[in-house]
């Protein structure tokens, strides 16, 4: 395997967005095409964050950066990057300022069937009942 570390970030975005950005509210379908990104390159994916507009230069981004554990960050595309961090930009100009790589996986976005958007609104109202999101 290639010695490339991924860190996959999706967006989480509010249950109720579901009818209009169902793979954005879909924080597991992003990062299986995050994964399927780095498998295509024979990259270890390493650590998988769910984030909501979080500060571009927050500790949780950079502390695993800082100890060399990150080679590439990737997101599912530029537009799951915008809700998953505050400053998309900064963000980026911080990648380049630590030497990290920033990808964009840009793959199709799956269509999402009724029963698709049911089983990711069960798997999100649900956490706390024992439901393990099968």
């Amino acid at each position: 395997m290639n010695a490339v570390r991924v860190t996959a970030i999706a967006c989480l975005m509010p249950l109720s967005e579901l009818d209009e950005e169902p793979f954005l509210v879909d924080d597991r379908g992003q990062h299986e095409m995050c994964g399927r990104w780095a498998a295509a390159r024979d990259f270890h994916l390493t650590c998988r964050l769910s984030l909501h507009r979080l500060r571009a230069g927050h500790a949780v981004l950079w502390r695993d950066v800082e100890q060399g554990l990150v080679d590439v960050f990737v997101t599912p595309h530029r537009r799951a990057l915008e809700h998953a961090v505050d400053d998309a930009d900064a963000f980026t100009e911080r990648c380049a300022a630590a030497g990290v790589r920033l990808a964009t996986a840009d793959l199709d976005e799956p269509v999402y069937t009724p029963a698709m958007k049911s089983r990711v609104h069960r798997r999100l109202s649900m956490p706390t009942a024992g439901y393990n999101g099968c």
